[in-house]
């Protein structure tokens, strides 16, 4: 970084300096798997860009329950990949919208002061976060900074559910439950853009809520059970997973898909077991059964942009939180009952 290039970066709007002149910056902290307890708020270094990097201050941060299994470590599968013993990535987060502060050698999609949002590895729950160039996308001119950070991860799972892995096509039928939450939310506006006759499955609170994101029928959950209405349907997103897969299938056409996509499960292995039987399963029916992981991809991004854009999907939020009530954001979405999506402001 030059040295103009730290200056301004150590003039952010709280970010200090230590006595060795190093540019510092306010961030969510923990150095141990835990409860939302573990976080706290401290100054940090503020990481320089590499190459292909730039360094986004942030605006504001999206969590999802993702974020809550890497701070907790249960499933402790998980530390497989974040650390056996505490997690590698001290700073919780990976969503996130801003504006470039500073871009890194060979950079030239980007330059400073352009508003970005996309996901990073590199921990969002802080005041600078250095991202990959090509993770990021320009916020759409009518898109808020904060709904800009509610889409990547959630967002991008429900389009790559919907449209690449079961292939939804106009007219086919599809079942999303958890419809209200964060990635069901997205699921049934996406669902609706595809062409597709769409039911959410939701509690009795939620039920409006969903209907005024399009869906063209509603369940509730509490007075109803799907899977015993005798309808079936094409696709089914099962963001939720509470019933077992034989129960699930009911609701599914000979020929359908079911995604199962809550990512809960036993505290060792998580959703593991209901992944492998789910495969299995598979080999001896002609539904399809397609756990999957949903990959980050830039293009992927530009479309949900172009969506927003054109009105057909609009993030929903549920709860903003500042930097300093973090480990409260956690806590509510690790609660489970978010209606749509909760945004950590910096």
């Amino acid at each position: 970084m030059g040295t103009e290039e730290q200056s301004n970066v150590a003039k952010g709007p709280t970010a200090g300096a230590n006595p060795a002149g190093t540019a510092m910056m306010r961030a969510a902290v923990q150095h141990r798997y835990g409860p939302p307890s573990v976080l706290e708020v401290s100054e940090v270094e503020v990481p320089l860009p590499g190459r292909g990097d730039v360094l986004v201050q942030v605006s504001a941060a999206a969590v999802h329950p993702g974020d809550v299994f890497v701070m907790t470590g249960e499933p402790y599968l998980v530390r497989l990949a974040f650390g056996l013993r505490r997690p590698r990535q001290g700073i919780p987060g990976r969503d996130l919208a801003g504006r470039v502060a500073v871009v890194g050698e060979g950079v030239d999609t980007l330059q400073p002061g352009d508003e970005v949002f996309g996901w990073s590895t590199a921990g969002t729950l802080a005041q600078y976060a250095c991202v990959p160039a090509d993770n990021l996308v320009l916020v759409p001119a009518e898109l808020s900074v904060v709904d800009a950070a509610a889409v990547p991860t959630s967002a991008l799972t429900a389009l790559q559910a919907l449209r690449d892995v079961a292939r939804v096509r106009p007219g086919q039928t599809v079942l999303i439950t958890g419809a209200s939450g964060g990635v069901g939310s997205f699921a049934v506006q996406i669902a609706k853009a595809l062409g597709a006759e769409v039911t959410g499955v939701c509690s009795t609170r939620n039920v409006d809520l969903v209907r005024s994101l399009g869906a063209d029928h509603v369940v509730d959950y509490t007075r109803s059970d799907v899977t015993l209405a005798g309808k079936r349907y094409d696709v089914i997103l099962d963001n939720v997973e509470a019933q077992p897969l034989a129960a699930v299938r009911r609701a599914l056409t000979d020929t359908g898909t079911l995604i199962p996509n809550s990512g809960r499960g036993g505290r060792w292995l998580g959703p593991v077991g209901r992944i492998v039987t789910a495969r299995v399963l598979s080999a001896f029916t002609r539904q399809r059964l397609k756990p999957f992981l949903s990959v980050e991809k830039r293009e992927d991004l530009l479309t949900l942009a172009d969506m927003i854009a054109t009105g057909q999907v609009t993030p929903l939020i549920d709860r903003t939180y500042g930097l300093d009530a973090a480990a409260d954001a956690l806590r509510y979405v690790g609660a489970g009952h978010t209606r749509g999506k909760v945004v950590v402001t910096v």
